[in-house]
């Protein structure tokens, strides 16, 4: 995964099946996400200052500058992006970004009303990073979109000489002093905190839970590193012989907690060889 990343931009993955069902699962599974996504907003973070990056960040300053609801700006926000998107041809744009911005604007305003469901602001931070995460995730898993400025810094990196990578985080950085001018240190402090769990646990969501890794250790002792891995982590691997050099490439899968014991035995074995790790 690249580095790239406004609120949430790690690779979208979408469902292919066709079909009535289908079309029906990708509506629900964006409803379901962009839901979820309100309640880690409106339920955590809002309450207690705390800001993401990217075009929710952007409403949410405005929010709280205005005192006027997050829903709106979501809304004002977003929808024209996802229209500029359509007239200049930018992909990912379909009806179900409309829908999840629809759904998403209309549960915020929803549950604005609602109070926070705890005071203390680092939970908050912790539960509404992982709400708002894992609901984004879920909406671009189905083929939605909560947040359109992702696209748009793409378009501009064909018009500037700033990469695309560069113009997102030069904009969450913006975000985040303008929190510390207009809703302080504190709960901009927090903000990071959120905008890393939202990081990781949308990724998370697209991914999927996989708890183990498959390694390839190219190594000139693979014979004596395939018995020591069979003894102390009781692994089995296996070897092949490579024809452009003596070393040897050694496969095997273990679980990730045992990454470093591994990554030990294989250099305590042979300090040169090289290891390489795939999900």
């Amino acid at each position: 995964m690249n580095g790239k990343f406004t609120l949430f931009s790690p690779v979208k993955r979408q469902l292919h099946a066709k079909g009535p069902d289908s079309r029906l699962t990708k509506v629900l599974g964006v409803i379901a996400g962009a839901l979820l996504a309100s309640i880690g907003l409106e339920l955590f973070l809002m309450p207690h200052g705390i800001i993401v990056g990217g075009m929710t960040g952007l409403s949410a300053l405005l929010a709280f500058y205005t005192e006027m609801r997050l829903g709106l700006f979501l809304f004002l926000l977003n929808l024209p992006l996802l229209m500029l998107q359509r007239w200049k041809r930018i992909g990912g744009f379909t009806s179900l970004s409309i829908l999840g911005l629809l759904v998403l604007s209309l549960g915020s305003f929803m549950l604005h009303p609602f109070p926070a469901l705890t005071s203390n602001p680092v939970p908050a931070a912790l539960a509404g990073g992982l709400s708002l995460g894992f609901g984004v995730g879920l909406a671009v898993r189905f083929g939605g979109a909560l947040d359109a400025s992702e696209k748009l810094f793409d378009w501009l990196h064909c018009k500037l000489p700033l990469s695309t990578e560069a113009m997102i985080w030069l904009f969450n950085c913006l975000i985040f002093v303008s929190a510390i001018w207009l809703i302080g240190f504190e709960q901009a402090t927090h903000s990071v905190i959120a905008y890393i769990f939202v990081f990781e646990s949308v990724k998370l969501s697209l991914r999927g839970i996989r708890l183990h890794v498959s390694v390839m250790i190219s190594s000139r002792k693979s014979e004596e590193i395939r018995q020591e891995i069979a003894l102390y982590l009781n692994r089995d691997s296996s070897y092949e012989e490579t024809s452009s050099s003596q070393d040897a490439l050694l496969y095997c899968k273990c679980h990730r907690w045992e990454l470093n014991r591994l990554k030990s035995i294989v250099k305590n074995c042979d300090p040169h060889s090289e290891i390489t790790i795939k999900s």
